[in-house]
């Protein structure tokens, strides 16, 4: 199916959930959502600066929503007579088209924009706040969807088999995360679909560790968390590695829980299970072992266009998994006193199970 015609049915999907909600039209403001429905502009250049919105109406008569820098490549993906440039300030411009043409209540994504934004718009049409009407479509990845993020899980694979020669004594976090993104960049992807987590030591014990000029020393735990955006689509995985002769005590014993509590995590993913019993069963192997008070977050999320995205696999998590689904299973036990195991897959929802990607 060409390009245009994967945007086009997924707006055909907005616009029955508009008539669910009784809603005349959907602003899309939320960047990657904006993608998703029109192929245009996955990013925004800030994030106190928008590339635009997508109005999908229920009629089907949607417009392209976006400021003049931006004109000649939304001519490239969207009819002309459809785009609406707007001026400054942008809630003003905006909200005298959007009186134009709608003709009823207005949903709009009221976590993608200010409240400031959305007052000022209000002054125009009546906006009724909306949250996950497109993110609920984003959960299921289609074939397409599949095979970038295969493909981006790949390079996540090679690259991990490439570092192994830099985790030598010596090297600092800064040095190591600098090898992961240029073997990522020199091998095909746009980017880091997030910055790397390069911990040693200690700072494993943090989760979203910063890269610092901390030095790798010999007999000493790696903490390496990174992913890459590939076609689009990003990949995230985490490895903890011991550099050294003798892997401490310790490490081993809280390696083989981590990867015992996500063997149990990954077995209770599969179409129609509970997603927050994917979290119970891995937290329940930690509380068997008495280190469930280091496991500090959930067990995973979504994965697509976002490194982050709904559902999170955490123990309030409501709803199935469903066939198509792509999410993280990631348990991991952290210690100050010397560092942290955190283990990752991607992992797909079957028909039937689950495939570790």
């Amino acid at each position: 199916m060409p390009t245009s015609d994967i945007h086009a049915a997924r707006r055909e999907r907005v616009r029955a959930a508009l008539a669910e909600r009784n809603l005349d039209a959907l602003l899309v403001t939320h960047a990657a959502n904006r993608y998703y429905l029109s192929g245009f502009e996955l990013h925004d250049p800030q994030c106190n600066e928008s590339a635009g919105a997508v109005l999908v109406s229920r009629r089907g008569d949607d417009w392209l929503l976006t400021d003049s820098r931006y004109l000649d490549a939304a001519r490239r993906l969207w009819p002309e007579e459809r785009i609406f440039i707007y001026g400054r300030p942008a809630h003003s411009s905006m909200g005298a088209f959007l009186r134009g043409v709608i003709q009823g209540p207005l949903g709009f994504e009221s976590d993608g924009v200010s409240h400031h934004f959305a007052g000022k718009l209000g002054e125009h049409v009546g906006l009724v706040p909306t949250i996950g009407i497109v993110a609920q479509l984003r959960y299921v990845k289609d074939q397409a969807e599949q095979q970038a993020m295969r493909r981006a899980c790949a390079l996540n694979h090679k690259v991990f088999a490439q570092i192994q020669e830099h985790l030598r004594p010596g090297i600092t976090e800064k040095a190591l995360a600098w090898e992961v993104e240029k073997l990522y960049r020199s091998q095909g992807a746009s980017g880091l679909s997030f910055d790397t987590i390069a911990a040693f030591g200690p700072n494993g014990a943090l989760p979203h560790a910063i890269p610092g000029d901390d030095v790798l020393a010999d007999n000493s735990p790696v903490l390496l968390d990174k992913g890459c955006r590939l076609d689009d689509y990003c990949s995230d995985q985490t490895r903890t590695f011991w550099v050294g002769d003798a892997p401490a005590g310790h490490f081993t014993r809280a390696l083989e829980q981590t990867r015992e509590a996500q063997e149990a995590g990954i077995k209770a993913v599969g179409p129609g299970l509970p997603i927050a019993g994917a979290y119970e069963a891995a937290r329940a192997v930690f509380e068997r072992h008495g280190v469930a008070a280091h496991f500090t977050h959930a067990l995973g999320h979504g994965i697509g266009l976002e490194t982050h995205e709904a559902p999170s696999l955490g123990p309030k998590a409501s709803g199935v998994f469903e066939p198509g689904m792509i999410v993280t299973v990631e348990p991991g036990l952290y210690y100050p006193q010397w560092g942290g195991i955190r283990w990752e897959y991607m992992v797909l929802v079957t028909e039937d199970g689950n495939e570790i990607l």
